[in-house]
């Protein structure tokens, strides 16, 4: 199961690791049995490390790191967005197995809690280090937001280019996908929604 942060845990997802982790030498047997099945000698000088490097590879792209999401009071009443923009993260796709990248875009609309700005960038690592789908990522941001924070909104966009769509299949470099989640004031009210996406630049031309 994913960590316990704040008293609230992410629910289970088709996708989660089973038992929480990476059983390491399981994986690097796995690794070598895959890397002989695609036809590599794998007693070969460059290949011998190559299960132990796939493995510790996998387990720290799966593995988040806990931490604690202290909020304290708002006591200045501040009723305006904060946003935190540009976080950088990278992913695995869970039907292939490629990495995923790009930035998310984090905003809540504060309420009687204030949370620190690192921490917003914590939230994304936490659900970005699984198999994942954006969709998925995009709401379990929204979701942790709101739920450690009862905010009077939450706004979240993920754009991200897919490694699985840009080196195989259709083979479009540099395409983005994106995808978003409102909610409360910045989905229902208009001029807070306009300005959450004008502040993302998500209303710019593309």
């Amino acid at each position: 199961m994913r960590p316990e942060t704040n008293g609230h845990r992410a629910g289970p997802h088709p996708f989660e690791l089973i038992d929480g982790g990476v059983d390491l030498p399981a994986a690097e047997q796995a690794a070598a049995e895959l890397l002989r099945a695609l036809g590599a000698d794998i007693d070969s000088e460059h290949l011998r490390e190559t299960p132990r490097r796939v493995a510790n590879a996998y387990a720290e792209l799966l593995t988040s790191t806990p931490f604690s999401a202290t909020t304290f009071p708002n006591d200045e009443d501040y009723d305006e967005l904060i946003l935190v923009r540009d976080i950088p993260f990278q992913s695995l796709c869970a039907h292939h197995l490629l990495p995923f990248h790009g930035t998310a875009h984090v905003a809540y609309l504060p309420a009687d809690r204030l949370v620190g700005l690192s921490k917003l960038g914590r939230v994304v690592d936490l659900f970005a280090r699984d198999l994942q789908v954006q969709e998925r990522l995009t709401t379990q941001i929204a979701d942790w937001l709101e739920t450690n924070l009862e905010p009077g909104g939450v706004g979240v966009i993920v754009e991200a280019e897919h490694l699985c769509m840009s080196l195989r299949g259709v083979q479009k470099l540099g395409s983005l996908t994106i995808t978003s989640a409102l909610r409360g004031l910045v989905k229902e009210d208009a001029r807070t929604r306009q300005e959450f996406l004008s502040l993302v630049g998500a209303d710019r031309s593309r």
